[in-house]
């Protein structure tokens, strides 16, 4: 696990200016690897590259150290994650004649693009962002993994190609500081965060998941690639038993698979299905008793740490209850918005941070409950999916109107809280009658219809999800299997996983997702969807699969999630911040607002109305700006 970072050029350069220049932006990103560096620099008629990457000692500890050279020296690779399978893929290389230097999964990425090229890469199992550069054909492969676990920033300037791990790295190396996208702008408004491949900065891209990048050091050209084309999704005959039964070994065996390391590992453990089924599954691979991972607030409301208690009891790991206050948010607050160097607005980022920074002290490596929610049907927006499609059938649109006006006054509330009135509230602003309804149940930060009141004409689209519209196919998601796909594409990668990844990385911990297992995915694409989502019982196949693991009702009991009272934060200690960032000079200087209204959603929210998650949206996007743009203002 590491950081990686890379660039080439046609400026002319020697070593010395490769090196400096490379280890600057490694040095950026030392807390995804604060054990180890390595860097690699090469010049040729056509031009220089140099790649670089930091490392956090998993796997091989005393043989692993990158870059990694083929025996020749004409391949070198730098890689950022994990590969869960390099074990097999390794035997099945020696058994062809191949030889390792080393035991790191490294080296198996290396020997198989060796032996068998690009294709190859869809045999990795795993999370991973890497470069490898093959001088015999002057050419650069940069491949990011199939959810999108790991990240991967690339741009291209007149002179030079750049690719990092993290945005600040590639922004260390740019002469001026790019243009806001208008893309990644509306995108981060109606999501609250920017999935790939877009992002904040004009002509700087995320590469997406399942793809790989070929930069032609001989033409200056690139491309980018899926690794794995994408299958029909066919539906199989199989009894649920059958499929349960199948569910269950596919859980445990990616446990199994996503523990292997070298050194301590733990879970993060909310409580909440997921986790608990992953913490269970772990504690019954491990002699020695696991260590398990909690997180709990002051505010009661919010508090649901007594769940994990009961796991963590049941499997008997070592547990660790952390219990949080605002004053633990306002000593981490600036440090967890700034490392994602660009705006991201989910509030739950706070204290996943907080649990991973608690954890890092303990182990170095931490399963979670990812994914579980996209792979087994578990989010609340997929009933909504299927209460539009019946809704919008039965009630006609002008009834619709009558009834939303009525209603919007009994629904308001002052408390920062996602229970029935903010559900139903948001359930029917999310009613749509022309067939984009799931595209509005997505924007968790501003309503299609209210963006066009906040931001100038100049910066506001009509349609930011037109890219993935046409790249999934998918323009009116109508099944369940629909709205997982453009979970996966948009949310997952653009906000758990990044989430995740910064947040963990930030504290020099790995966090591993079993959920997120290509074998899984697959395999819940095929069977009825009736089988994750019945009734109103969400993850229903994964719940009968452990069920009897569990005290009896355990796992249908309801869980918040990682929700933070960030309106009250909002309304106390961040209320000066926030005073700050809506000041009627700021925004005039901005010219990216409608002055009035985004003062007067201010105002409102500061006495006593909830307008948390519009408001927490442009709080977090005025601190990204005044940090880049204004000097931290």
């Amino acid at each position: 696990m590491c950081g990686i970072n890379g660039f080439i050029t046609i400026k002319k350069s020697n070593e010395e200016q490769l090196r400096s220049d490379i280890n600057r932006m490694n040095d950026l990103i030392i807390h995804r690897g604060p054990d180890d560096d390595g860097i690699f620099t090469h010049i040729n008629a056509n031009g220089a590259i140099a790649m670089g990457m930091r490392r956090l000692s998993i796997i091989d500890l005393s043989s692993g150290k990158q870059p990694i050279y083929s025996k020749e020296g004409k391949l070198v690779i730098v890689f950022n994650g994990e590969i869960y399978n390099y074990k097999t893929l390794r035997s099945e290389l020696e058994n062809n004649g191949v030889i390792f230097k080393t035991k790191s999964d490294t080296e198996v990425i290396l020997k198989l693009y060796e032996t068998q090229g690009t294709p190859a890469f869809k045999k990795l199992d795993g999370m991973f962002a890497f470069s490898i550069y093959d001088q015999t054909i002057n050419k650069v492969f940069i491949a990011r993994d199939f959810f999108g676990e790991k990240p991967l920033y690339y741009t291209k300037t007149n002179d030079t190609f750049m690719w990092g791990s993290e945005l600040k790295s590639i922004l260390k190396l740019s002469t001026v500081l790019p243009e806001i996208d208008k893309t990644g702008l509306n995108l981060f408004f109606r999501l609250t965060y920017i999935p790939a491949p877009f992002t904040i900065y004009e002509g700087i891209y995320k590469l997406e998941p399942n793809h790989f990048l070929t930069y032609n050091l001989n033409t200056h050209e690139y491309k980018s690639t899926l690794i794995e084309e994408p299958q029909p999704i066919n539906k199989k005959n199989i009894s649920f038993e059958a499929a349960k039964d199948t569910v269950k070994q596919l859980v445990q065996e990616s446990v199994e698979s996503r523990s292997v390391s070298d050194v301590p590992i733990g879970t993060f453990l909310s409580g909440g299905v997921d986790s608990s089924i992953v913490s269970l599954c772990l504690a019954k691979m491990n002699d020695p008793k696991i260590n398990t991972f909690s997180i709990g607030f002051e505010k009661k409301s919010f508090d649901e740490s007594d769940k994990a208690r009961v796991v963590a009891k049941l499997i008997q790991s070592n547990h660790h209850e952390f219990i949080i206050n605002e004053t633990d948010l306002e000593n981490h607050v600036h440090d967890i918005l700034n490392n994602f160097d660009e705006p991201f607005a989910d509030s739950s980022s706070l204290p996943t941070y907080l649990v991973a920074n608690k954890t890092s002290q303990h182990v170095k490596v931490a399963l979670t409950g990812d994914g579980g929610d996209e792979i087994f049907g578990g989010y609340n927006k997929y009933y909504m999916g299927h209460i539009n499609k019946r809704y919008t059938q039965i009630v006609p649109k002008k009834m619709h109107t009558i009834l939303s006006k009525t209603m919007e006054p009994l629904l308001k509330t002052k408390q920062d809280h996602r229970g029935k009135r903010f559900r139903i509230s948001r359930l029917l602003k999310a009613i749509d009658y022309s067939g984009d309804y799931y595209w509005d149940i997505i924007s968790l930060g501003f309503a299609a219809d209210s963006l066009s009141s906040y931001l100038l004409p100049n910066y506001l689209m009509n349609n930011p999800f037109e890219f993935y519209k046409e790249t999934s196919g998918i323009k009116s998601p109508k099944n369940l299997t629909e709205y997982r796909a453009i979970d996966k594409q948009m949310s997952l990668e653009g906000d758990m996983l990044v989430k995740v990844d910064r947040t963990s990385m930030l504290s020099s911990l790995e966090c591993r997702a079993p959920f997120l297992n290509k074998k899984l995915w697959d395999y819940t694409n095929s069977i009825p969807e009736n089988y994750l989502i019945k009734g109103w019982d969400k993850k229903f196949i994964l719940k009968e699969a452990f069920k009897g693991e569990f005290p009896e009702g355990f796992l249908d009991k309801s869980k918040a999630g990682f929700g933070v009272p960030v309106g009250d934060w909002l309304r106390s200690s961040l209320r000066s911040e926030l005073e700050k960032y809506a000041d009627k000079t700021l925004l005039i200087s901005q010219n990216i607002f409608q002055i009035n209204t985004i003062i007067k959603l201010v105002d409102e929210h500061l006495n006593g109305k909830d307008n948390t998650f519009m408001v927490w949206t442009f709080f977090c996007f005025q601190k990204w700006y005044c940090n880049n743009y204004k000097n931290g203002y």
